[in-house]
C-alpha cells in the first residue's frame, strides 16, 4: 500500500488556462463518499466488461465484493489488473476520479470482519463473514477484493483540470 501522498501531475494539455492540480485530499474525499463505482475488467477474448458496484475507501485501496460466480470474478482470477470509476454526472462541477491498479482477494478473517462492519456502516448492507468470504442471509457467497492504486486520475470540472497521481514504489 502507499504510504505516503501521491505526486501530482497537472496536465495543462487537457486543462484549461489558470487552472490548478485537484488535490490529493479531494480525491480522498470523493472515493470516501461515493457508493457506487464502475468496475471495468477485461473477459478471455480481450472485450471489456464494466458493471457498476459498490465500493468502499480504507487504508489508501477501494475494496468490493462480487459473487463467485460472475463475469468480473472469472475476469478478475484472469487478470487482475482492473479500473474503479467514480465521480458525478454533472458537466460542470464536481470531480470525477478513475483508480487504475490490480484487485486483490483479502481472505484473512480480521481484515473481512472489520469490512463486512464498513460495509454495514457505510452501505447498510449486512454481511456474515465467513471462512475467506462474505455471505448474505440468503446464503450467497460474495469475494472480497482491494484494489489498490497504481495511478489515479482526476478530473476536475469548474474549472475543467486534470491531474494525475504517481504512487512512488
Amino acid at each position: 500500500m502507499p504510504t505516503t501522498e501521491p505526486t501530482p501531475e497537472h496536465n495543462e494539455g487537457f486543462s484549461e488556462p489558470g487552472s490548478s492540480a485537484v488535490t490529493w485530499s479531494a480525491v480522498v474525499e470523493v472515493l470516501d463518499r461515493s457508493e457506487v463505482f464502475w468496475l471495468s475488467t477485461v473477459r478471455a477474448d480481450g472485450r471489456p466488461h464494466v458493471t457498476p458496484i459498490p465500493a468502499v475507501w480504507r487504508d489508501e485501496r477501494l475494496h468490493f465484493c462480487t459473487g463467485d460466480q460472475e463475469q468480473k470474478t472469472r475476469n478478475l482470477s484472469r487478470d487482475p489488473r482492473c479500473i474503479l470509476t467514480t465521480g458525478t454526472s454533472a458537466l460542470r462541477g464536481g470531480i470525477d476520479v478513475v483508480v487504475e491498479g490490480s484487485a486483490v482477494r483479502i481472505t484473512d478473517r480480521s481484515e473481512l470482519t472489520e469490512l463486512a462492519a464498513l460495509w454495514k456502516v457505510e452501505l447498510d448492507w449486512d454481511f456474515v463473514v465467513g471462512d475467506d468470504t462474505f455471505g448474505d442471509a440468503d446464503g450467497r457467497t460474495a469475494l472480497v477484493f482491494a484494489l489498490e492504486p497504481t495511478k489515479v486520475l482526476a478530473f476536475g470540472k469548474g474549472p475543467y483540470t486534470q491531474t494525475r497521481f504517481r504512487f512512488d514504489a
